[in-house]
């Protein structure tokens, strides 16, 4: 199996794995956003601000993540399907999950034991919150890999970094 069959298959796999856990992730910290603003027992404002980052994250996956997947399903060798343009989505995409799932880590103090702590409301909430982060920085780093060396062998072959995934 060659490259080119790897990324036709692997890039909507990945992208589609990529926006469900975001989907997972916005649910999840749209609900305790939402309780936190309602009930106002968020247990300072850091927990607050750190689950609104997330919940950021999360739509802006969603949103990016599913546009890459549609453009590189209906026009795989335009601009926007590109090495070099999912590189740079990935790139941002990992830095902004790498903060937010290493912001929320030492909020928590780097796990949860739900049936022993009593500072934190919905814990359960929380650590899946943690968990999924660092699931979706993950999946994002396999996916930059992945770019980076199909980005060197196009260089390689002299198509250079503007190259398509994968050839009409």
């Amino acid at each position: 199996m060659g490259m080119e069959s790897i990324f036709r298959v692997g890039q909507p796999i990945m992208f589609g794995m990529l926006v469900v856990f975001a989907i997972i992730e916005m649910c999840i910290s749209a609900w305790v956003t939402a309780k936190y603003n309602s009930r106002g027992d968020a247990p300072n404002s850091g927990v607050r601000a750190r689950v609104r980052y997330i919940l950021f994250c999360s739509i802006w996956t969603i949103v990016f993540g599913s546009g890459y997947l549609v453009v590189f399903l209906v026009a795989a060798t335009s601009f926007l399907a590109s090495i070099a343009s999912h590189f740079l989505f990935l790139a941002v995409t990992w830095i902004l999950w790498l903060a937010a799932a290493a912001a929320i880590t030492q909020t928590l103090g780097g796990s949860l034991n739900c049936s022993t702590q009593t500072f934190f409301v919905y814990c359960g909430q929380l650590s899946a919150i943690e968990g999924f982060a660092w699931l979706i920085w993950v999946l994002l780093t396999f996916a930059l890999v992945a770019v980076l060396i199909r980005g060197i062998s196009s260089a390689k072959q002299g198509d250079g970094y503007s190259g398509a995934l994968v050839d009409a």
